[in-house]
């Protein structure tokens, strides 16, 4: 039987399948999963099983989760075509016998106002209706989300955003990829919901510290207001859609949906989460 990564073609898939095999999972009972097998060819040459699937090819969905014990579904990056996809995925899961399912998911998926959480919140239904035992990891911010505020510090010595005072408690996609293997490779997550964040809700100012830290140069956070921030990403191409977005989710930051710190995501990984600062380092 067994661990099967979706998604492994992507940074965070592709974290947990060297997560798993630093655990001393055997390579050939690890499955990495992806629409670019031939990307993973090097994890092949490791003895890691290699198996090109696509959410929408149920066909390549049964055939990658063949005699799969254990499955991370790693969220899709199709927004408003996830939850058709997911269902795929778990239908497939159905199909073949998994014993445990763990999805990506977004922090309190079911209850929150957060932008991205409808498609989360729809998969969580699925999986729970589905009977198949589950594992929520509700992955809060990425730290490596901030590299574009770090490029244009870098030219122009400014952090924009109107997010206000609003706090994020991020981690690295390490520190969430470490998680996902220890659930995958433990006992006692079944029915589980995780709200994974960072030790430490930083605010812009901080993060405009840490910037300036990585990048050596006097960095500054400009708070600007929701309608101020919407005509400067037009003004710099945006279209319509992606500056709304944008604007919804610094607003969600504002009302604090990204704040939480639960301490979940550093009892799972046994040690504290990476700071601010060396995230950004790091993923540079």
């Amino acid at each position: 039987m067994s661990v099967v990564v979706t998604g492994a073609t992507g940074h965070l898939g592709r974290l947990v399948v060297e997560n798993l095999l630093d655990r001393g999972v055997p390579a050939d009972q690890v499955v990495a999963v992806g629409r670019r097998a031939e990307t993973l060819a090097d994890l092949a040459g490791r003895g890691v099983q290699v198996r090109r699937a696509d959410f929408g090819d149920r066909a390549s969905l049964d055939e990658a989760l063949r005699g799969a014990e254990s499955v991370l579904l790693v969220s899709g990056s199709e927004v408003g075509r996830r939850v058709a996809q997911h269902a795929q995925v778990i239908d497939a899961a159905q199909a073949a016998g998994v014993r445990h399912l763990a999805y990506t998911s977004a922090p309190h998926a079911d209850t929150t106002s957060l932008i991205l959480a409808p498609e989360h919140k729809a998969t969580e239904e699925l999986i729970r209706a589905s009977g198949l035992p589950f594992t929520f990891l509700r992955n809060s911010w990425y730290t490596e989300n901030y590299l574009g505020d770090l490029e244009q510090a870098r030219s122009t010595g400014e952090v924009l955003s109107s997010v206000g005072e609003g706090r994020v408690a991020s981690a690295s996609r390490a520190d969430y990829a470490a998680a996902a293997a220890a659930v995958l490779t433990g006992t006692g997550h079944d029915g589980a919901v995780y709200e994974l964040s960072g030790d430490t809700a930083w605010d812009f100012a901080e993060l405009a510290a840490a910037i300036s830290q990585v990048i050596g140069r006097d960095v500054v956070y400009r708070s600007v207001t929701p309608a101020e921030r919407l005509a400067g990403l037009l003004a710099a191409g945006l279209d319509e859609g992606t500056a709304q977005f944008v604007v919804a989710l610094e607003g969600n930051t504002r009302d604090g949906l990204l704040a939480e710190t639960t301490g979940d995501l550093a009892r799972l990984i046994g040690r504290p989460t990476t700071p601010l600062v060396d995230g950004l380092r790091a993923a540079l």
